[in-house]
């Protein structure tokens, strides 16, 4: 055995056993591969089902790795050239290596099925190799079927009075980026329930047939725990601006003013809240938008229109706009990279918004084609799939405090780029990288 894996076996023998085995402690994957864009999709998915991870792009950075803390799972890609895998390979038999190895590549399938009977040969836990190209679903059914993260939903129904009264409802935090700067700028926090039996149940789930005072309860619940989450982050040095969904007929009648006041003066610089209202609840009464909007104002509360791009020839038509943001429609955001419809689309609503000086925000983004469009077209932010999934408050703040140690103290021989040296998210998105396929 030479020194170098002495050094991991013994280091794995005074580990604990899983990451996911400590309390608390979320599950652990190290992802190797070349390709940064494949190590950044993979970790997106990772990240959204609560697995931590680290990214590699090479054998050697993961041998360096390996002698701080054993995963509970390994992606491990084979190259052109198979010599490097099968290296690792060896190097975690040697290491008495006790996760889960899945294997993925775009070779034949020879040379796959002789990766994985070395590892089998040498008794490590060798899962069914991924052939790529592979959908973000072969991904969930490897952690579903190792029950790493959070278990999926179970089909349920239940309603939003009910959730409110027990105290299921919680916030998730998704990020918002500037796409031209690459730069963690806002989160917007997204209602889901956390059921006893169902699990946690996206809002289609309970908030059909929603009760208008259980709409106003859900909307200034949502507005108290987006300031509080934002006070968190801005704790570990990120300043973020929260946004929020509100019913229109919740906005007219919630307290809103008084839960921005009673949180106004935890801010240095103000809370800077963006209120989202749904374009179809709103097109037809911009007089009320624009009442709203200035009796907001001097709480640092601006109001964004959401799903828009079906309205803009009313909006087209004035003077001035009561809306800090317009956020394009996902149906448009779709394909614009390629679409010669959702394309112009996309570029008419971006040009409109940067007319009445408003923030251009694209949501739903999920093909890196889409968003080198966007930023071709001058949009200014962007949510997505691509860009970074909804979690629960304390993960996003795993995350942050993790991409915080990381600048403090950078892996050697791991590859960093720029903006997770700024504690930003690694979005550099390729043609290559759809988070569709990889």
């Amino acid at each position: 055995m030479s020194a170098t894996a002495a050094r991991i076996s013994s280091a794995m023998a005074d580990s604990p056993g899983p990451a996911s085995a400590t309390k608390g402690a979320a599950p652990l994957c190290f992802v190797i591969d070349g390709d940064a864009s494949i190590r950044r999709f993979l970790s997106l998915i990772l990240h959204g089902v609560g697995v931590d991870t680290e990214e590699f792009a090479d054998g050697e950075a993961l041998r360096a790795a390996l002698l701080r803390r054993a995963p509970d799972l390994i992606f491990l890609n084979i190259a052109l050239e198979s010599a490097e895998a099968i290296e690792c390979v060896l190097t975690l038999a040697r290491a008495g290596y006790w996760g889960h190895i899945q294997l993925m590549s775009s070779r034949g399938s020879a040379v796959l099925a002789h990766v994985k009977s070395i590892g089998e040969q040498h008794r490590l836990h060798m899962l069914p190799v991924l052939k790529k190209p592979f959908e973000t679903g072969a991904v969930l059914k490897v952690l579903q079927e190792l029950q790493l993260g959070e278990p999926p939903s179970l089909a349920g129904r239940i309603g939003l009075d009910e959730a409110l009264q027990n105290g299921w409802i919680e916030f998730w935090y998704q990020p918002k980026i500037d796409l031209r700067r690459k730069q963690l700028v806002g989160v917007e926090a997204l209602a889901r329930a956390r059921h006893p039996v169902h699990g946690v149940l996206m809002p289609e789930a309970f908030m059909p047939g929603a009760t208008e005072s259980s709409l106003i309860a859900l909307s200034e619940q949502g507005l108290s725990h987006a300031l509080r989450a934002t006070r968190n982050f801005a704790k570990l040095g990120v300043n973020l601006r929260p946004a929020i969904d509100v019913p229109v007929k919740s906005l007219v009648k919630m307290a809103a003013a008084d839960i921005l006041e009673s949180h106004r003066a935890k801010f240095k610089k103000g809370c800077g809240v963006i209120l989202d209202i749904a374009e179809d609840e709103i097109i037809t009464d911009l007089p009320l938008a624009t009442s709203l909007a200035n009796k907001l104002l001097h709480l640092d509360a601006k109001l964004a229109i959401d799903n828009f791009g079906r309205g803009y020839s009313t909006l087209a038509r004035q003077k001035e706009l009561p809306f800090a943001e317009l956020k394009l429609d996902r149906s448009f955001v779709n394909g614009c990279g390629t679409d010669k419809v959702n394309a112009p689309l996309c570029k008419t609503v971006i040009d409109l918004a940067h007319s009445f000086g408003s923030t251009a925000v694209a949501i739903g983004i999920e093909k890196a084609s889409d968003a080198l469009a966007l930023v071709s077209m001058g949009c200014d932010c962007g949510q997505g799939f691509l860009l970074g999934q909804p979690m629960p408050e304390q993960r996003f703040i795993s995350l942050l405090r993790q991409r915080a140690g990381t600048r403090a103290q950078p892996d050697v021989g791991n590859e960093r780029d720029a903006a997770a040296q700024r504690n930003e998210p690694k979005i550099k998105p390729t043609a290559e990288a759809d988070p569709e396929r990889a």
